[in-house]
């Protein structure tokens, strides 16, 4: 088994691709290429784990208000859009998704529009990108980084109590702020 990236390391190679000109998922690709195979396989697992703690009914209402509704595959970009906010949105908004609608992002789109700033879907695959430039290979990278059934029952287990997002009385219940500026 590969070793985890360590946290700080991953977070400075986020915000470093949030800093450069063009989009953030091209952005870690280039940074993610220009180290070891087992570097980018280390980013990959420490992403996976910030990714899996954010698997949570009220982010997932959460991204639903945000984005105008959201399916498994939209769940997963907003997850992998979240990271690349940063430390301190992921954080905040893990600990209370609620946070989000103090983002400059949710405060200007809301609440004539959708706010999809935070659906990246290239995101989540900027580290086998990165990996196939180095070796020429993903299929390494997966079987890498693939996650054990058990690993995907854990990640299952910990979405909390699930809710109606379609009901207005639960999302503001759940999420006040969030609801008042998207309903």
């Amino acid at each position: 088994m590969e070793t985890v990236m360590e946290i700080d390391e991953f977070w400075r190679i986020v915000e470093t691709a949030r800093q450069q000109p063009g989009p953030v998922d091209e952005a870690l690709v280039d940074l993610l290429a220009a180290r070891s195979p087992q570097e980018v396989i280390g980013y990959q697992r420490q992403f996976d784990l910030l990714h899996r703690a954010v698997y949570r009914w009220d982010l997932w209402a959460a991204a639903h208000l945000l984005e105008g509704g959201c399916s498994d595959d939209g769940f997963t970009d907003f997850r992998a859009g979240l990271i690349v906010q940063g430390r301190d949105w992921y954080e905040k908004a893990a600990r209370s998704p609620d946070s989000l609608a103090d983002h400059p992002a949710v405060l200007a789109d809301a609440p004539d529009g959708d706010c999809f700033e935070f659906s990246r879907e290239a995101v989540g695959y900027a580290a086998a990108r990165a990996y196939e430039r180095l070796t020429g290979d993903r299929d390494d990278f997966y079987a890498a980084t693939s996650r054990t059934p058990a690993e995907r029952a854990a990640a299952e287990a910990g979405l909390g109590k699930q809710f109606d997002f379609e009901d207005d009385a639960e999302l503001a219940r759940h999420l006040p702020r969030l609801a008042a500026l998207y309903r």
